[in-house]
Formats: structure tokens, sequence, C-alpha cells
């Protein structure tokens, strides 16, 4: 049986950790999407300027320089990536964590250390098709 997803999304995830960028850009690209890593906020920022039909932005929150938060707070000032579902894909737990990103209007929150990389794939293609079928 095939499981290859039917779509195929433009994805950039953001994250300062080499290894599990690399990881998270495999499981995606193993399923036909085209994935975008960028290991700090500003290369992301410069990206989507240039780049903004993506369906997708996963962002960590702690990061070198500009944090994921703050990436999250310019995206949605200079609505860049108008149409992606942005998910902050961090080890950050905390509620007040939580509520930042639900005030920045963050459309997912996934906590890499209780996520195995399948399950990552997975709650990203759901939060994609959920934000498409509210766009239609």
């Amino acid at each position: 049986m095939d499981t290859a997803p039917s779509k195929h999304y433009a994805i950039c995830l953001l994250d300062d950790d080499r290894f599990l960028i690399d990881m998270y850009a495999l499981k995606f690209r193993s399923l036909g999407h085209t994935v975008t890593p960028n290991a700090r906020g500003e290369e992301l920022l410069a990206f989507l300027r240039e780049h903004p039909e993506q369906d997708a932005v996963l962002l960590d929150v702690v990061m070198p320089g500009l944090t994921g938060f703050e990436v999250l707070e310019t995206i949605r000032k200079e609505n860049l990536a108008p149409g992606a579902a942005v998910i902050m894909l961090t080890n950050q737990g905390a509620d007040t964590d939580l509520e930042r990103a639900r005030e920045l209007h963050a459309d997912g929150y996934i906590i890499k250390a209780s996520s195995i990389p399948s399950e990552v794939v997975a709650r990203t293609t759901e939060v994609i098709e959920a934000k498409k079928a509210k766009a239609v």
C-alpha cells in the first residue's frame, strides 16, 4: 500500500540543531514534500520575503539571534507566507510559551521531545489541511 501523501507541500524549517533539521527534512522529503531548512531566523525571513508561497513554516523557539517567537511576530507583521500554517516545533512547553504562541496566532504547537518524526509530519499535514479548508 502506498503511504505517500496525495498532496505535496512546500515546508520551511527553522532549527539551529543540524541533526534535527536534517532528520525532519529527510522525513518530509521522503514523502515528496519540498523542504527549505534554515538555521537562523534572519535567513528564514529573507527566504519568505522572496518565496511567500509556502504551505507550512515550522519554528523552533530557542534560537541564536531571533527567537522563533520573534520570527513568528515578524511573519505576522509583514504578512509573510500568508497562506502558510505556522507551527511551533520546540521543546518549550511552559504555559507561558503556549500562550505566547496563541497570542501570535500560531496554527499549531508540537513538542519535539514527545513526538517522533512521523508524528511531526502527520501533525504538520493535518494543520496545513485544516488551514487550507478554512481558507476555502
